[in-house]
């Protein structure tokens, strides 16, 4: 028995969105939507187009925040649904933008001298130092709530260390110390840049004293094989998805890719005649890197029989429509995800880097390439693992004195 398909057609539509209805349908089959699932997106955008015709707007009219309105509005009246999809209705927004009806979306100026100042500061983190985005999000969002507590009386240009030593007191207090860490790096940053520009007459950046705190210190923790290996085997390789988590769980066990650095991965970081991979890592860093026979497997799988069809140049792409890349956190999850279905202990994407660098140190591999394969830029950050090799410590480690000692 055939199953029942939806047919957009049945969808009838009125007010000012009707004309673009079929334009709007047919990006919805680009971007991947299931006959269905278009259905219900195309019936959310006719309950709008009646919304906007009863305000009186056309359909240039339409904004994001009008969309949020009539959201809220659709709630409010009790019409709790499923289908309400803001996502669908930012698409509709892109088509009408695409189609000349709405103009581009505009970046926010920044009027005010600290907005300048802070997008000046976000370029040279970019560009300059090279910094993920993610970090320059940070540093500027830290110099931001550094400059809003001077006082107005002495604003930056009267900065003095004191001001300095204060704010990060009080971040001190009130976040943990990883967080206040945090702040005083993206400080430092802050200052010096200020210095450089000649906005201040001093470098005030040793002002913004190191923060410590009590902090255990373990040993490196990897998995174990058997725990490596039921994982990999908790994969239902016959589903598409499970192709995808496959991929995904072997790259980071057997490269030690962060979970950034695995999802911002594209099809042209890989040469397969080569059989190498280009990794981007931190600080628009590139480093190629052998591609072992198993990955390399693995993704041609799922590239083959589980990757939807997309324009897109990412390697990992979402499950459901609209296939966008996967996030970081779709990385983490899929491993904390993968860990409950084989019955082991949740742990991050993370403890799968430390594996790599494990089972590295036990092949007794030099710490010097076990950093190159980890991109580190320091070798400093590569020692932590020699603690890992508790035989080879025993060896340094001198005789206890015999006799009695009083």
């Amino acid at each position: 028995m055939a199953r029942p398909v939806s047919r957009v057609s049945k969808v009838l539509m009125t007010g000012p969105l009707a004309p673009f209805a079929p334009v709007y349908g047919l990006e919805l089959k680009r971007r991947g939507y299931t006959p269905l699932t278009s259905v219900n997106q195309l019936r959310q955008v006719a309950r709008l187009s009646c919304w906007v015709g009863a305000n009186g707007w056309m359909a240039g009219e339409l904004t994001g925040e009008r969309v949020d309105e009539f959201l809220a509005s659709q709630r409010a009246g009790g019409h709790h649904r499923a289908a309400w999809s803001r996502p669908g209705l930012l698409c509709l927004l892109e088509v009408l933008r695409s189609l000349g009806v709405l103009a581009a979306e505009t970046p926010p100026r920044a009027d005010s001298p600290t907005d300048v100042l802070l997008a000046s500061f976000e370029r040279y983190l970019l560009t300059e130092r090279g910094l993920a985005a993610g970090t320059v999000r940070g540093y500027v969002r830290h110099a931001r709530r550094f400059v809003d507590g001077l006082s107005p009386s002495g604003r930056l240009a009267r900065c003095a260390a004191g001001d300095v030593t204060g704010a990060v007191l009080r971040e001190s207090t009130a976040v943990s110390v990883s967080a206040a860490q945090f702040f005083v790096a993206g400080l430092r940053s802050f200052l010096r840049y200020c210095f450089i520009e000649g906005m201040v007459e001093v470098d005030l950046s040793r002002a913004a004293l190191s923060l410590t705190g009590r902090r255990r210190s373990s040993l490196p923790r990897g998995i174990s094989k058997a725990d490596a290996r039921a994982l990999l085997d908790c994969c239902d390789r016959r589903s598409a998805l499970g192709r995808r988590d496959y991929a995904v769980i072997i790259v980071l066990l057997r490269l030690g890719l962060r979970a950034r650095e695995t999802a911002g991965l594209r099809l042209d970081d890989i040469d397969w005649r080569a059989g190498e991979l280009v990794v981007r890592g931190k600080g628009a860093r590139e480093d190629r890197l052998p591609l072992p026979v198993d990955v390399g497997e693995a993704i041609a799988v799922y590239l083959k029989r589980g990757r939807p069809s997309s324009d897109r140049r990412e390697v990992f792409l979402q499950a459901r429509a609209p296939f966008r890349p996967i996030a970081p956190g779709t990385v983490s999850s899929t491993v904390r995800r993968a860990c409950r279905r084989a019955g082991v202990a949740e742990v991050g994407s993370h403890r799968l880097r430390h594996t790599a660098a494990c089972e590295m140190v036990q092949a007794h591999v030099p710490l010097v390439q076990i950093g190159q394969v980890l991109r580190h830029q320091s070798l400093q950050s590569t020692a932590i693992y020699a603690r890992v090799d508790l035989e080879q410590l025993r060896l340094l480690a001198a005789p206890w004195p015999s006799g009695e000692q009083r």
